[in-house]
């Protein structure tokens, strides 16, 4: 009889032992799960989606310093774009010179005034002109800040009768500002000017 008492005993110790293992295991795999789903949302926190024609495009977050140059040539290439297309329509050459302004300081507001003074504007639309602008390369110095930029493109003036193309080299500094709609890179252009503007070929229109 004590021989099955203790063999009941041994049993019981086993199987106790055992339903404690099994317990310990279920709490070690789901604190690992646990753990596991927390990691998977912090990551995907940090992950951001754009949807761009009709696919989503995973974005990385990353620190200004980073892209500083690739924002800056843009900014620049973005201001030349504003800046220097005009279409003979004073609403269209308004739009896209308020938008430049945006980009840059008094520097290029003076220009433009200037430009306005000796009836610049006046002449493209009277003449049925437009100009655009091809922007080449853009050389960004992120060394010393502010940032010193040159910018080197072609532009073309389409006349009635002709094409006229020309060389356009203009420098300046970039200032950081904060961002906003109006200026989402976050720069602005100081000490703008153009180092040379000259024409390079002429092509009639048939």
């Amino acid at each position: 009889m004590f021989t099955k008492m203790k063999n009941i005993d041994t049993a019981f110790r086993y199987v106790r032992g055992f339903t404690m293992l099994v317990i310990a295991g279920c709490v070690v795999i789901c604190c690992y799960t646990l753990y596991k789903s927390f990691e998977s949302v912090t990551l995907m926190q940090n992950k951001v989606y754009v949807l761009a024609a009709g696919k989503a495009l995973e974005a990385y977050a990353s620190e200004r310093k980073d892209n500083v140059e690739v924002e800056a040539r843009d900014h620049v290439k973005t201001f030349h774009q504003f800046f220097f297309t005009l279409d003979p329509d004073d609403k269209v050459i308004k739009t896209n010179i308020t938008k430049a302004l945006y980009l840059a300081d008094d520097s290029a507001k003076r220009i433009y005034d200037d430009l306005k003074e000796n009836s610049f504007y006046s002449g493209i639309i009277s003449g049925n002109i437009s100009q655009t602008i091809q922007v080449d390369s853009i050389r960004v110095d992120v060394k010393d800040y502010p940032y010193r930029f040159t910018c080197f493109a072609r532009q073309h003036i389409i006349r009635t009768t002709s094409i006229l193309k020309r060389n356009l080299i203009t420098q300046g500094s970039l200032r950081n500002v904060s961002r906003s709609d109006n200026n989402p890179h976050g720069f602005l252009i100081e000490r703008f000017s153009t180092i040379e503007n000259k024409d390079l070929t002429v092509e009639n229109r048939k």
